[in-house]
């Protein structure tokens, strides 16, 4: 498969990001490890993780996620195969929150125990934190990247405007820039990032891994109705797109699957391969089956037809 340099980071990774907000959360441990097999072993190495994943559960506290990333390296010694990212930023209760220089490093610290790793290949700011300049942010990274923790860095749930901040600072500072970045993406959120954020990813070359790909599920073509979706884990998610543009996507996904004989799941992601400024979309999987349909999506090349056909039933 061929693989797409994240930004400027001299990462290379094949055009999937595996989600690991699902380990620890709606599947345990053992079927995690199973996913993570089937997703190394098909050749694809990009895995997402961060901190925070998945404090929300009840009887989580955060760090799940990389608790059992870190064991499946240890059993598997996969951790050469896999360009691994993770975040900090998010709160994980007292007082361990933001993107303080101090705060960086010792979450970074604890990252690492976790992932069982000596090294993070894209660490990212989970959100923006206003409240501490970009300057301070950025030079903890710098450190975390000379010592060789670190070795690129990235930014999620950012503004175009202040994401255009933080790198005219970095440059301006000789400080480690965001070469990535991960924003709410996907057939029905589009507004937002191509309006925003999509010509700061392309004017300063930045590699974007969109998340909610699937819009939690909805794209998937799983749901048939707001109650459908009720009782599931990401069911207050799906039902605010249960309108009438989300009606002609789906009626979109629809058609195009009976045309090619691919999963709704599938024709979702290679739209979003095909768009602009787009690296690697992330989708989570809580069965090998349902990977087999973010598998195919990278090699699912639709046509300039059927492309232009979801464009149009998703125009905002």
């Amino acid at each position: 498969m061929e693989k797409r340099s994240l930004g400027g980071s001299g990462l290379s990774v094949v055009p999937l990001t595996l989600g690991g907000n699902v380990f620890g959360w709606t599947i345990d441990k053992a079927k995690s490890f199973e996913i993570l097999d089937a997703f190394v072993d098909r050749g694809f190495n990009f895995i997402d993780t961060a901190d925070v994943y998945s404090r929300w559960a009840t009887g989580n506290q955060g760090g799940e996620s990389e608790t059992i990333l870190g064991e499946w390296f240890q059993q598997t010694g996969s951790r050469k195969k896999v360009v691994l990212a993770t975040k900090v930023g998010m709160d994980l209760g007292d007082g361990k929150q933001g993107l303080r220089k101090q705060r960086i490093l010792e979450a970074a610290e604890a990252s690492l125990r976790r992932l069982q790793t000596d090294y993070i290949d894209l660490y990212q700011s989970h959100k923006d934190d206003e409240s501490t300049p970009l300057n301070e942010t950025l030079e903890a990274y710098q450190q975390l990247i000379k010592d060789g923790k670190v070795l690129a860095i990235g930014a999620s749930n950012y503004k175009g405007a202040r994401l255009t901040e933080a790198l005219e600072t970095a440059s301006r500072l000789r400080l480690p820039h965001y070469t990535a970045l991960q924003p709410d993406y996907n057939l029905y959120d589009r507004q937002d990032y191509e309006t925003d954020l999509a010509p700061v990813a392309e004017k300063y070359g930045v590699g974007v891994i969109p998340y909610f790909s699937l819009a939690a599920g909805f794209l998937t073509g799983k749901y048939k109705s707001k109650a459908d979706a009720e009782g599931k884990a990401r069911g207050g998610k799906v039902a605010k797109y249960f309108d009438a543009r989300g009606e002609k996507i789906l009626k979109a996904l629809g058609d195009i699957a009976q045309q090619t004989g691919a999963k709704e799941a599938s024709i979702a992601i290679a739209w979003l391969l095909a768009q602009p400024t787009i690296t690697a979309p992330i989708a989570s999987a809580t069965s090998v089956n349902q990977l087999s349909s973010l598998f195919a999506a990278v090699d699912l090349e639709l046509t300039p037809e059927q492309l232009q056909s979801l464009t149009d039933a998703s125009a905002w």
